[in-house]
């Protein structure tokens, strides 16, 4: 019989679900606009933080397009991001962002094959200014990229919803439509519930439709109105 060894006593690996924000910061995104993705971001990242569990570890990048195509924040853990706010400059090239996209989800180094299925969220409020095309082809329709799920928005009213639409397709979702800044926050705040309802379902690769999660949300907030209205009574 064997005799002790404390290396047979160990606790399992947390789970890595991946999600990779594409995030458009031309110049056409000065102002409010940059400023309400900056403060939506932040807000999913404590949330992300909060619904960590010993089994499932949010993995957080961020890919940035503008002047030129960056990557942002490598995978880091939730929380242990230390957010670096995004700054405008440049035009729009997309395309070289699905390409590095692509290029992150097939690296098995660098998105394991023990992932969970990778969220893709792209925010933009313009047209790719680059070759598009065949990038976003391969993407959405080869390799292990094709498996993830896939969100969208498009900012005010000069948005590419033809483009948006193609970087959607084969998943259940519709692009979100943010007519204003205003509205960033409410997509994010959708994101979040799509990403952590995932950490406490019986199979995380699961998305939940987006009719599920926008009644999740509904519940949220009338329960944080309830007690607020409780509150004032005292």
């Amino acid at each position: 019989m064997a005799g002790f060894n404390p290396a047979d006593f160990t606790v399992a690996k947390a789970k890595p679900l991946p999600v990779v924000l594409l995030l458009d910061v031309s110049t056409s995104m000065r102002g409010t606009p940059i400023t309400e993705l900056n403060n939506a971001v932040e807000k999913m990242i404590a949330e992300f933080a909060d619904n960590q569990t010993n089994e499932i570890e949010i993995l957080l990048s961020v890919i940035t397009f503008g002047a030129e195509v960056k990557l942002h924040l490598p995978y880091t853990v939730s929380n242990q991001v230390e957010w670096s706010s995004l700054e405008v400059s440049g035009m729009t090239p997309m395309g070289t962002a699905f390409a590095m996209t692509k290029a992150m989800i097939e690296d098995k180094n660098v998105t394991p094959s023990r992932a969970y299925r990778p969220t893709l969220v792209l925010v933009s409020d313009g047209a790719p200014t680059d070759d598009w095309q065949e990038h976003l082809a391969s993407l959405v329709n080869e390799g292990r990229s094709q498996k993830c799920d896939r969100l969208a928005m498009a900012i005010g009213t000069g948005a590419d919803n033809q483009v948006l639409n193609k970087f959607i397709e084969g998943t259940d979702h519709t692009v979100f439509q943010a007519v204003d800044a205003s509205k960033i926050k409410d997509f994010f705040q959708f994101v979040t519930m799509s990403v952590t309802s995932r950490t406490v379902s019986q199979n995380p690769n699961v998305v939940q439709p987006d009719s599920s999660i926008e009644q999740s949300i509904d519940r949220s907030v009338t329960t944080f109105d309830d007690t607020e209205e409780e509150d004032s009574i005292f």
